[in-house]
């Protein structure tokens, strides 16, 4: 992510699109040569020079710089243990909660349907529904709203995703022969949380206009 301090201006939703378009392709030129040099002993020194990385050394001296000889009394050791199990802000997030049950609810929907999971239209709604899932806690994770441009771009791709998602729901009801119920509880689910990121959506943008005039 490039370091606010870096840019002349602060950045808008699609220059944050541009910016994430970038990284998209980076991640799949990544991915295209993970595959091609899995074997090669040499896999990470030829991925960092065709992705045009500083050269990994040879060798690596690692000292820690925490001293693992001083133990945390009994108090501090739970205090520690806390702060790993609390829930991150976007956790909290009533529309991130629904997306999330969303996706733990299709899962038990496709394991009770017997070619649900070689089904395309269920491997599109299931994994359509993960990246929206993914792409609001993206989004959402910035609870201090200094990168309100961000913000909206993750959205918007939220949105993409869950479109997509609702698409594929028309034609997996039909093919694995849902309930009327089902498709009820299905449809609602969906376009609850698609409702809800348009709703978040138009609400960034506002303050976005506020905060800026643009």
């Amino acid at each position: 992510m490039p370091d606010k301090h870096e840019r002349s201006s602060v950045w808008d939703e699609y220059e944050w699109e541009r910016f994430l378009q970038q990284q998209d392709r980076q991640t799949d030129r990544y991915m295209e040569l993970l595959e091609k040099h899995m074997h090669d002993p040499e896999r990470d020194q030829i991925i960092a020079e065709e992705m045009g990385w500083p050269s990994f050394p040879n060798n690596f001296d690692f000292e820690p710089d925490f001293d693992f000889s001083a133990a945390l009394d009994e108090e501090e050791l739970d205090e520690e243990i806390a702060e790993l199990h609390a829930p991150e802000d976007f956790e909290l997030h009533p529309l991130y909660q629904s997306c999330f049950a969303l996706t733990v609810w299709l899962d038990q929907i496709l394991d009770e349907q017997c070619d649900a999971l070689i089904a395309s239209s269920a491997v599109k709604l299931a994994t359509n529904s993960a990246i929206a899932s993914a792409k609001l806690a993206a989004a959402l994770s910035d609870d201090s709203r200094e990168e309100l441009g961000m913000t909206i771009a993750y959205l918007k791709r939220a949105l993409k995703a869950i479109s997509n998602a609702i698409e594929a729901s028309l034609v997996f009801a039909e093919e694995s022969r849902l309930s009327s119920h089902r498709r009820r509880q299905l449809h609602a689910r969906l376009f609850h949380v698609r409702d809800g990121i348009i709703e978040l959506m138009g609400e960034y943008r506002c303050e976005w206009r506020r905060r800026y005039g643009r």
